[in-house]
């Protein structure tokens, strides 16, 4: 008896084990739905494969991808904001963008200048936006000196944003008003040396890396001058153009059309190599002083929370709008290195940023309450 149920037991297995493959081998019946909760071209939506020739969709597993995306972006006006004056590299090349991520997105993209406290008021009020891609800010290089320089920021210069890209770069350069005799650095440092107190340089704000610029060397070559800060690059260049501050050290895309116009002076570029801009000014260390290297970042940034797929449509919008001939030869010819780096490499970049200028600033003993 326990015989006979044992071979009962045993066909019936094999039955249901026939039934089950024969299921499986039937199997995909019809198009099977595939659901990506992300906009199409991310990483996720890649699952899907051409059949080869002579194949039929079924029998090589072609199976049709429905993505779910959220609604199109933009889908209102964005607010671009700049955290320092009209006029200077970084609202010169924010407008450049805006102007085209305007005819790229069919949607306005607004400048919102908003400066003070060396960029800080505008990063503090980026911060806090909407995470929604409708509110973006352009930053210079305060936005990685700022941690190290001031007791207290509105941000935290890793937590507070979605990184999208550095766009640009730009070395500075010293400039001097025509009426000032020196016409280099060597002769600029002799006669400030021979005239304590007398000459000041104006610089775009405390923390940026002019004003940096301007505080190593007057460490590094002793001289007895004030650096003036302005809220941009935009007012300081002004003020050594109208001769209220003789000497400046400002980011070079605001002083290029000035030097050119022979309304200022260049003197030398704080970059490795000269510049395609200003082929004709030496560098620190042609100068003589060597270790002076510096340049200003031109970054993209989205507050914190902003969905990935929103950081990587502004991302690629931007490197195309970077990689155009007409808008690279542009932004080169102002003084910028067109960069247009990742997100991945912009958050990186950050890191090593913020770390570098602490120590330049605990090292030049500034530090701002």
């Amino acid at each position: 008896m326990a015989y006979r149920f044992e071979q009962l037991l045993r066909s019936l297995l094999c039955v249901a084990l026939l039934i089950g493959t024969a299921h499986a081998q039937q199997y995909p019946a019809r198009p099977v739905r595939l659901i990506v909760p992300f906009a199409e071209g991310g990483a996720s939506g890649l699952v899907s494969r051409r059949p080869d020739r002579g194949e039929d969709a079924k029998s090589a597993g072609f199976y049709r991808v429905a993505a779910i995306t959220s609604p199109t972006y933009p889908t209102r006006p964005i607010r671009l904001i700049v955290p320092f004056a009209p006029g200077g590299p970084t609202d010169v090349i924010a407008r450049l963008v805006a102007q085209k991520l305007s005819e790229a997105f069919k949607e306005q993209v607004v400048v919102d200048n908003r400066a003070g406290a060396g960029g800080n008021i505008g990063m503090g009020i980026a911060s806090n936006a909407t995470p929604d891609g409708h509110t973006i800010i352009v930053v210079s290089s305060s936005f990685v000196v700022n941690p190290g320089l001031y007791s207290k920021i509105p941000y935290d210069p890793y937590r507070s944003f979605a990184p999208v890209s550095n766009m640009a770069a730009s070395p500075n350069v010293f400039v001097a008003h025509p009426s000032i005799p020196a016409k280099s650095i060597p002769e600029l440092i002799k006669l400030v040396q021979s005239n304590p107190k007398k000459y000041n340089f104006a610089t775009p704000g405390i923390g940026t890396t002019p004003d940096l610029s301007a505080v190593l060397l007057k460490l590094t070559a002793k001289l007895d001058v004030a650096t003036i800060p302005y809220a941009g690059a935009g007012p300081a260049v002004a003020s050594v153009v109208g001769n209220q501050v003789p000497l400046g050290c400002m980011a070079m895309p605001p002083t290029v059309p000035q030097i050119q116009g022979g309304r200022l002076r260049a003197l030398a570029v704080t970059s490795a190599k000269r510049s395609p801009a200003l082929p004709d000014v030496p560098t620190m260390a042609e100068s003589g002083l060597a270790g002076q290297e510096a340049d200003t970042l031109q970054g993209m940034l989205l507050p914190a929370g902003t969905p990935k797929p929103i950081v990587q449509r502004l991302y690629r919008e931007v490197a195309r709008i970077l990689a155009q001939p007409d808008m690279k030869e542009r932004v080169v010819g102002l003084g910028f290195d067109i960069v247009a780096s990742t997100p991945e490499q912009f958050a990186a970049q950050i890191k090593v940023e913020v770390a570098k200028w602490a120590k330049v600033v605990k090292s030049a003993g500034i530090k701002v309450e």
